[in-house]
C-alpha cells in the first residue's frame, strides 16, 4: 500500500474507531488495514492505536500523528482542486503550431478573435512548414494538413482543404489554356515541393484518375512564392484555395480545368494526448470547428 493511501486509511480508522469501517470506506480488506498500521507502528517505533473490545482509539502519539495526516489530506485535496480548476478553465498559455502560409493567411485572424473572446488566454503561435514534435516542443495544439499517420496524438477533424489549378491572364494570353489534364504536361509548371514532391499532378474526371508528369522553372516549399510566380506569368500552379482565392477574386489568376477534381487534403487539429484534454485546448479546437464550415477558404483567406 502506498503511503498516501496509508495516511488516508489511518485517519479514517481514528475517525470511525473501527478497522472494518475504515477498510470498507477505502475499499481494502481488514487484514490489509491491520498489516498496514502494524507496519507504520514498526517503522515509527511507537504505538499509534489502542485496541480494546469497545473499539479503536488513538494514543497520545497517534493523536499527534493523526493531526499531521489530516494536514496532508487537506494539502492533497487543495492540490487536486487546483489541478481540476486549471484543467477546466479557459486560461493560461496556449502554444499553437501551424504552417507558414496557412498561419499567416487563415489562422492568425482567428487566433486574434479567440484571444479577444478569452482574455485570460495568452498565445504562443509558431509557424513551421515541418511537422514539429508536440511533446518535445511543448505544443498544445497543431494544425496539420493531409491524412494523419497512426500515432498516440489526439486529433479532431476540422475541414477539407481543396486545391485549384491556376494561371495568370497574361500567361493565358500567350499560351492556350489546357483543355484536358494531359495538356498540362505541355506547359511550364510551378511545383510545390512539400506536397507535389513526385512532380506528378493528379486529376480526377471522366470516371478515372489522370496522372500527369510535370516540369518547370520553379520548385519551392513556400506557397506565397508559388503564388507570386504564378501572378508573374511564369507558368501553371496548383495552390490551396485559401492561398489562391484572393488573387482569383481580383482577376490576378484564373482557375483552370474546373471540370476535373484535384486531390483534397483533410485538415486536423492535433494535440499531445487524447486523454484529459485541457479546456483551453478543447475550447480552441471547438472554436476552429465552428469557423471551418463550407467554403471556409472564401471567407477566411487573406485578401491583401
Amino acid at each position: 500500500m502506498d503511503r498516501i493511501t496509508g495516511v488516508q486509511l489511518f485517519a479514517r480508522i481514528v475517525e470511525t474507531g473501527s478497522f472494518s469501517k475504515a477498510s470498507v470506506d477505502l475499499g481494502v480488506t481488514q487484514p490489509t488495514a491491520t498489516k498496514h498500521v502494524a507496519a507504520v507502528e514498526a517503522r515509527l517505533g511507537a504505538r499509534l492505536l489502542n485496541r480494546n473490545t469497545r473499539g479503536v482509539s488513538a494514543t497520545e502519539i497517534g493523536a499527534l500523528y493523526y493531526e499531521k495526516c489530516k494536514t496532508i489530506q487537506r494539502e492533497l485535496e487543495e492540490a487536486d482542486n487546483l489541478a481540476a480548476l486549471l484543467q477546466s478553465r479557459v486560461g493560461g498559455q496556449l502554444r499553437i503550431s501551424t504552417s507558414v502560409a496557412f498561419g499567416r493567411r487563415v489562422l492568425t485572424p482567428l487566433v486574434l478573435t479567440f484571444m479577444r473572446e478569452h482574455p485570460e488566454i495568452t498565445i504562443d503561435l509558431s509557424f513551421d512548414d515541418r511537422y514539429v514534435n508536440l511533446v518535445e516542443q511543448g505544443v498544445d495544439v497543431a494544425i496539420r494538413m493531409g491524412r494523419l499517420a497512426d500515432s498516440s496524438l489526439g486529433a479532431r477533424y476540422l475541414a477539407q482543404n481543396p486545391w485549384v489549378l491556376v494561371a495568370s491572364p497574361a500567361y493565358l494570353a500567350q499560351h492556350a489554356a489546357p483543355q484536358a489534364p494531359s495538356d498540362v504536361a505541355q506547359h511550364p509548371c510551378l511545383i510545390y515541393s512539400t506536397v507535389q514532391g513526385d512532380e506528378r499532378w493528379h486529376f480526377i474526371g471522366g470516371g478515372r484518375e489522370h496522372s500527369v508528369p510535370v516540369r518547370g522553372p520553379l520548385r519551392t516549399n513556400n506557397l506565397s512564392v508559388l503564388l507570386e510566380a504564378t501572378r508573374d506569368s511564369m507558368g501553371l500552379a496548383i495552390l490551396p484555395w485559401y492561398v489562391a482565392h484572393g488573387s482569383v477574386q481580383r482577376g490576378e489568376v484564373v482557375p483552370l480545368l474546373t471540370d476535373f477534381a484535384l486531390p483534397v487534403q483533410e485538415m486536423h487539429a492535433v494535440f499531445p494526448s487524447p486523454k484529459l484534454v485541457p479546456s483551453k485546448v478543447s475550447s480552441f479546437i471547438g472554436y476552429l470547428q465552428e469557423q471551418f464550415t463550407a467554403e471556409w477558404w472564401a471567407r477566411r483567406a487573406e485578401t491583401a
